[in-house]
């Protein structure tokens, strides 16, 4: 169980992916699980993702800024030599957070990181990235981030259901700006270009920048801020990318452990369906 004792630079991380190319054409997953422990929060690192985000300034971190800290370590496991697939090219399709007590500014962290599940998918093969984030001895914070390797199709690969949340009668109509691919990535480190610029987007098959899947994430659960108890799970599954600058509807509709909630373009397409759960 090797001890990451900083976080990860992930500046030489990218530009080993990006000289790794597509060469690696699966196998088994590694079994190395990083730790990371005494980790702290930077007060003014956390206001500015509050920021981009929309979350309010609180003595509790937001369920998603966990994924932030744990990030670097995850992009190390997906550029070790021994992981099957490169990492350019992997889409984030879905993420699930389980929360059991509230994670305070002045908690310090450990953090355990690790890839497991490699199974099949409709259009590939998918896998997990596991985090645990515990404070002391207690795990407090849990997260599954579900990534797709597109290849060979598979019709025999289960199909994950959810309610839908159907479009219309929004409960928000937002504007999100060009920009918020390169905000969110200076206070996430996520600096995949398909986020960056509709050029460095249209490199990767892209018309236009793309919304990070985590800022959508991170962007409901503020709108649900003073709604949600203090344990609970969000499980979400990203679908269409989200063209830069875009109109989005945000809708919501509770249910009775929590909520449903879903991100359509203002054209209907689906960009992300949730749910909360108590």
């Amino acid at each position: 169980m090797p001890e990451l004792f900083t976080a990860p630079s992930l500046g030489p991380l990218y530009l080993k992916a990006a000289a790794t190319g597509p060469t690696r054409r699966g196998g088994e997953l590694p079994e190395t699980e990083y730790v990371r422990r005494g980790i702290t929060v930077d007060p003014a690192e956390l206001a500015e993702y509050n920021r981009v985000c929309g979350f309010g300034l609180r003595d509790e971190l937001p369920i998603t800024y966990p994924h932030i800290l744990s990030f670097p370590a995850s992009v190390q496991l997906m550029t070790d030599k021994r992981f099957p697939f490169p990492l350019v090219g992997l889409v984030h399709v879905a993420n699930r957070i389980q929360q059991d007590r509230p994670v305070l500014v002045t908690d310090e962290l450990i953090q355990a990181v690790r890839v497991a599940d490699l199974r099949p998918h409709p259009k590939g093969k998918q896998f997990d990235v596991v985090t645990e984030t515990s404070v002391g001895d207690e795990v407090v914070w849990r997260e599954t981030s579900t990534y797709l390797r597109v290849g060979k199709r598979d019709d025999s690969a289960p199909q994950k259901q959810r309610r839908e949340v159907e479009p219309g009668s929004a409960s928000a109509v937002w504007r999100v700006p060009a920009d918020i691919g390169r905000e969110y990535a200076a206070v996430s480190g996520d600096r995949n270009p398909i986020h960056l610029h509709a050029l460095t987007a249209k490199a990767f098959g892209f018309p236009k920048a793309i919304a990070h899947g985590m800022w959508s994430k991170a962007r409901c659960l503020a709108a649900l801020e003073g709604r949600l108890p203090e344990a609970y799970t969000v499980d979400v599954d990203f679908a269409k990318p989200l063209l830069l600058p875009a109109k989005a509807d945000f809708t919501m509709r509770p249910t009775a452990s929590g909520w449903d909630f879903a991100l359509h373009s203002r054209s209907g397409k689906p960009h992300l369906r949730g749910s909360v759960t108590a």
